[in-house]
């Protein structure tokens, strides 16, 4: 089967100040996203979701390792084109309006004809039709998640990473983000996503990554990683074993 992403030996350490060791991140590992599929990328709080995915998208360099993509690709700007991310905590210019902000994103990712249509489409995928012009300094948590989804979605990405798309969100927020992405996927998107909320993965995902402290504990479909249980009760007796593992 064809890796959307396939990542292999990925090495990440930062170098510590005067008075501070080097740490060390992720610890070199490898894993693929399969074409097609919904994956989750899973881990506590601190195992090295963010800085993989930021390793993954270009925004650091890795020590070492090699990351690609649609079958061997390396990163470039016609991939970058296929591509749609929703970082854990992006950054708003709230003196935009919704559509305003699309439109702004839009550009960046080439601009071209066809604006409106995607804006309407998006805008209306995540219910924000009637804030299209709020400002944004006026929205919620919610609402602005909501709008960075839509920027994620404008181009119709074949391959969706979304960093915690979920956090914080109120039931209803959780519904419908959780609902996007189903229909994104049944859509062929290949959808890549970060979460430590373990049941999100039994709801939505059909392949899993797993980290803990920068080392891969398992990677492969969800049903042989929960053959004799649910997610979170075989990642908890995963876990047991694996902390402190070099």
């Amino acid at each position: 089967m064809t890796e959307a992403i396939k990542v292999e030996g990925l090495q990440k350490t930062f170098q510590g100040g005067v008075f501070e060791p080097d740490r060390t991140v992720l610890r070199s590992f490898q894993f693929s996203v399969p074409l097609g599929q919904t994956a989750g990328f899973i881990g506590v709080n601190g195992s090295g979701k963010t800085t993989t995915l930021k390793c993954i998208l270009g925004f650091i360099r890795p020590n070492a390792g090699k990351i690609s993509f649609f079958g061997g690709e390396p990163l470039s700007n016609a991939v970058k084109s296929r591509l749609g991310y929703l970082p854990e905590r992006p950054y708003y210019h709230d003196f935009l309006t919704a559509e305003e902000y699309l439109r702004f994103h839009w550009d960046l990712s080439g601009g071209g004809e066809g604006f409106p249509a995607a804006s309407n489409e998006v805008l209306d995928k995540v219910k924000m039709t009637p804030h299209k012009d709020r400002r944004l300094r006026g929205f919620s948590k919610g609402m602005l998640q909501r709008i960075g989804l839509a920027q994620a979605l404008l181009r119709r990405p074949e391959l969706l990473i979304l960093d915690e798309p979920m956090s914080g969100l109120d039931p209803d927020g959780r519904i419908l983000i959780k609902d996007i992405i189903r229909s994104e996927q049944q859509k062929g998107t290949t959808i890549f996503f970060s979460s430590h909320l373990l049941g999100d993965m039994d709801e939505l995902c059909q392949h899993l990554v797993v980290l803990d402290q920068g080392q891969l504990m398992f990677q492969g479909a969800l049903k042989d990683f929960a053959q004799k249980g649910n997610v979170e009760d075989t990642f908890r007796e995963m876990r047991k074993h694996f902390v402190g593992v070099e």
